[in-house]
């Protein structure tokens, strides 16, 4: 198969960046092709903490500038993007064997005033102290010598479905989306880049043709721009682990922990679709084949004795019912704790006399995916100069033009009023105001098709597969709904 016509951008990599990318170029005009050599969200960003966050450890690195900006982007996905980005309310137990009080307190002080938005107002409330005694829902689970803590405000999302929507937000804008689809190599040729791509289930390849070229491979960046692409770089990169586990709900309410352990890292404990708590994440440095990371039996270890050191259920892994592991393609520093590299990105083009560019993402973490795509078009601006202006920022994610969640449910609710609330209640959370689509005019569960468990149904499965690329029963259970973890 020969593509002939002439794309502005090729961006290689369908995760988090290269999907917001994708997005943010065909919105100002841009003919946009991106292709990704497994699923959408296949990789680290659908293995991440789930989390929309300014960081709070980074400013023990001094990371200020990198807070500040994730913490104005959290605002903007709450707005944008309010049916999967809600605000998450964590509690920090204070163990005077960590950091010191005064230490905690003044880098939640600095994480409300970096995130403060000067004249606007924000969902998200500052921090304060918290007593954990008279048996309170914040001290039930935990154990009974850890008397002070404080509680703050971050974000929580729906990874791979925030990757999803921004490939969509593309789509519906012209770009072509091709999942399992690999990308070989490409060469110079009249000023144009022709890159051969191959499809993954067939093995047929065929050639596009464009202007310029933005790789966003994550972990796979420095292998497409050393070998693929054979231009020399300036920055390097280095792999980083994080893995999860999940168990059966370890406390009851919507709050979350960050925990202190003893080597300085923190460990998030977060309600977890309903009926289970999601724990992570470690931080080790990787060498072996992203495609092929698997979380280790020390790790696995390692996140149970953080929890056990809390609370009082105590947990070994046996009792893990789920767990994943990423690798994360941070922009390599000085830092001999894997921990300590930054989760800043950078961003790199090389040309040739000014003509067919690539653009390389290095580095970045979810939450300021957006800002980075903005970053991204300033830098392809010279070889673009007609493309259209800013506009992600105020624009909803598909499905995102609701109020909140909870209210669009009820509007679900009387739209059908005998489908089961949790179904709606999920969709809202999930689809926003691209439910009816899904729903269409069925008045009765035996109107939505064939039922395959835990409120799955076969109007749900066509939708995603129309809609979002789903192909295969791994996509939809586990990136698209997450429903693996209720049905076999």
């Amino acid at each position: 198969m020969q593509q002939t016509d002439i794309k502005d951008l090729l961006v290689i990599g369908g995760g988090i960046n290269g999907c917001g990318i994708a997005a943010d170029a065909a919105g100002r005009g841009l003919s946009v092709t991106l292709c990704e050599q497994f699923d959408l969200a296949n990789e680290t960003s659908s293995r991440s903490s789930k989390m929309i966050h300014g960081g709070l450890r980074y400013l023990e690195y001094y990371q200020f500038r990198l807070v500040r900006e994730a913490l104005a982007e959290r605002d903007v996905l709450l707005n944008i993007a309010p049916h999967i980005v809600q605000p998450l309310q964590l509690i920090i137990p204070h163990n005077s064997l960590q950091r010191p009080a005064w230490m905690v307190r003044l880098g939640l002080f600095l994480y409300d005033t970096l995130g403060k938005r000067w004249g606007k107002k924000s969902k998200i409330p500052r921090s304060f102290s918290v007593k954990l005694q008279s048996n309170n829902a914040y001290a039930k689970p935990l154990k009974p010598e850890l008397h002070q803590g404080f509680c703050y405000y971050d974000c929580k999302v729906d990874d791979a479905r925030l990757v999803v929507l921004n490939a969509m937000a593309a789509h519906e804008r012209g770009a072509t989306i091709l999942p399992r689809t690999t990308f070989l190599s490409a060469k110079k040729q009249a000023g144009l880049w022709v890159s051969t791509l191959q499809d993954s289930r067939t093995q047929q390849t065929w050639q596009v043709k464009s202007r310029a070229l933005v790789n966003a491979a994550g972990p796979w960046v420095s292998q497409i721009v050393n070998h693929d692409l054979d231009i020399n770089t300036q920055h390097q990169i280095e792999l980083v682990k994080g893995s999860h586990i999940v168990v059966p709900k370890l406390y009851s309410g919507e709050h979350a922990y960050l925990l202190q352990n003893t080597d300085k890292r923190v460990i998030f404990v977060i309600p977890y679709h309903d009926n289970f708590s999601l724990i992570g994440t470690t931080d080790i440095a990787y060498k072996g084949d992203p495609a092929t990371v698997e979380i280790d039996p020390a790790e696995r270890e390692y996140l149970c004795a953080v929890v056990n050191r809390y609370f009082q259920q105590t947990i070994s892994p046996s009792d893990i019912v789920n767990e994943w592991s990423g690798v994360r393609a941070l922009k390599a520093d000085d830092a001999s704790n894997p921990s300590a590299v930054t989760r800043d990105y950078s961003l790199e083009v090389e040309d040739n006399n000014g003509q067919t560019p690539v653009l390389s993402v290095f580095g970045g973490k979810l939450t300021t995916y957006r800002k980075l795509a903005e970053q991204a078009m300033t830098q392809l601006k010279p070889y673009f100069p007609n493309m259209g202006p800013a506009w992600t920022a105020n624009t909803p994610l598909p499905g995102g033009d609701i109020g909140s969640p909870t209210d669009y449910a009820e509007q679900l609710s009387a739209q059908y009023p005998k489908l089961s609330p949790s179904l709606l209640q999920r969709y809202a959370h999930s689809y926003g105001s691209r439910s009816p689509l899904i729903l269409k005019d069925a008045q009765s569960t035996t109107e939505l098709g064939k039922y395959y468990g835990s409120d799955l149904y076969h109007c749900e499965v066509a939708y995603l597969r129309e809609h979002e690329w789903a192909q295969t029963m791994e996509d939809i259970l586990w990136r698209r709904s997450k429903l693996g973890l209720l049905i076999s």
